[in-house]
């Protein structure tokens, strides 16, 4: 036992939470890597975007991971905006005002997109034109992106930033010295508390971004249907 350990009997306990705590950040990070992935499925296919599909990268840092989201979410931020400017672009003031109008029946903003998109296209499907305006009219999706990628930020910036993703199962020794580097080991109960702030934060600004991807996807599926 380490002389650490005899003097902060709790640092056992610690370690192991700290470890429990990276796992779970890992996992919650991998479902943001697939939720993403969707969503850049449904902008390429039906919206003529080319953004690429991104993946975690085992031998790179937290902070690594974390940027490669934020990149790729600031890009469909992007080319949601674009789709808008078009739109603003293209329609009178009347028509595109009602896309935006909450009283305004949903079938006739489709077909206003759809308008849109067949100049720009030269052809349009009236999914593309659905998928346009949920994305559009969601507060939920772009809020939920921009609160992402903020926490996301966080967490780079953070102690956690410098960790490899790769770390788990290279040994107790290995993990906490990935995560705490120089630190005290009587620090260990800090380190724990900000995981499980961050981790905190980022389950549920996770849940309401994956919630927000699901509201889109599912509705293209029973368009496709």
């Amino acid at each position: 036992m380490a002389l650490s350990d005899l003097l902060y009997p709790d640092n056992p306990k610690r370690k192991k939470e700290l470890i429990q705590l990276h796992q779970e950040l890992l996992d919650c990070m991998s479902t943001n890597f697939h939720a993403t992935n969707v969503l850049v499925g449904v902008l390429n296919e039906h919206l003529g975007c080319t953004i690429t599909p991104i993946e975690m990268r085992e031998s790179s840092t937290v902070k690594e991971n974390c940027e490669i989201i934020i990149q790729v979410m600031s890009e469909i931020q992007h080319q949601v905006q674009k789709i808008d400017s078009d739109m603003k672009e293209k329609l009178e003031p009347v028509l595109y005002q009602k896309l935006y109008d909450i009283k305004e029946p949903e079938l006739e903003k489709i077909a206003i997109a759809q308008r849109v998109f067949s100049i720009i296209f030269g052809e349009a499907t009236s999914t593309a034109a659905m998928v346009a305006i949920k994305l559009l009219g969601s507060n939920h999706l772009t809020l939920s992106v921009s609160k992402l990628i903020s926490v996301l930020a966080q967490i780079g910036a953070s102690v956690l930033g410098g960790v490899s993703i790769t770390i788990i199962g290279l040994g107790l020794e290995m993990v906490l010295h990935a995560i705490l580097g120089a630190m005290e080991r009587s620090q260990l109960l800090t380190a724990v508390r900000s995981y499980e702030k961050h981790l905190a934060e980022f389950k549920a600004a996770s849940e309401k971004y994956q919630h927000a991807i699901h509201e889109v996807t599912s509705l293209v599926r029973q368009q496709v249907q």
